[in-house]
């Protein structure tokens, strides 16, 4: 938490005692459901709600916005984004049905009303979004090619709607057919923490 808070210095208590409130509910669920793996719980405030936040670093989204976080798994990054932005509406879908249970237990424990969680496949949401957001879930084009029918043409925001996209490692082949318009943002340069090293925030604009 404290990299959150250094990171993230504006937050208001509520956010902050949401934000706290995490560890205990996803170790909670995690002796249930392998939701995280179970040494990487340990480091669940840097490897996954900080990274998830990452993307607030970057992008500030208009009140009203909409989101789709696609292959949220337990609720990375939608639920640590709709803690900082309270304002914006996400919809966080996965295929698993039990990752979806735990994403609305956690949502609904904290009290996070712009948040709904769906079990179904990306391939069938139907809904148009702002932004989809999505962390490592498959190679960019795939992402693409089933996203591309949820980013809505009305456009409310600073920058384009498209996709915000959180990867690590060698992703020069993932982007190169979008070289033109696709931004890539060091998450090392942001954080400082080694662990940030080789992982990326990805701007599509669609």
């Amino acid at each position: 938490m404290n990299e959150i808070l250094r990171l993230f210095p504006d937050l208001s208590p509520r956010q902050i005692s949401q934000l706290e409130a995490l560890e205990g509910l996803y170790t909670d669920w995690n002796q249930k459901i392998n939701v995280i793996s179970r040494k990487d719980i340990y480091h669940l405030y840097q490897h996954h709600v900080l990274h998830s936040l990452s993307i607030a670093h970057y992008v500030h989204p208009t009140p009203g916005t909409e989101v789709l976080d696609f292959g949220t798994g337990g609720g990375f990054p939608g639920i640590p984004l709709a803690i900082v932005w309270p304002e914006v509406k996400f919809h966080l879908i996965d295929g698993t049905g039990k990752k979806i249970r735990v994403a609305t237990d956690i949502a609904q424990s904290i009290g996070l009303e712009n948040v709904r969680a769906t079990h179904i496949r990306g391939e069938e949401e139907r809904g148009r979004y702002d932004f989809v957001v999505s962390r490592a879930v498959m190679p960019l084009p795939d992402l693409v090619r089933i996203v591309r029918k949820n980013i809505s043409p009305r456009q409310r925001n600073a920058i384009a709607n498209g996709i915000l996209c959180l990867k690590g490692g060698d992703i020069s082949q993932e982007t190169s057919p979008f070289h033109r318009i696709a931004e890539t943002y060091d998450l090392h340069e942001w954080a400082g923490d080694s662990w940030f090293e080789g992982k990326y925030m990805i701007y599509l604009p669609i």
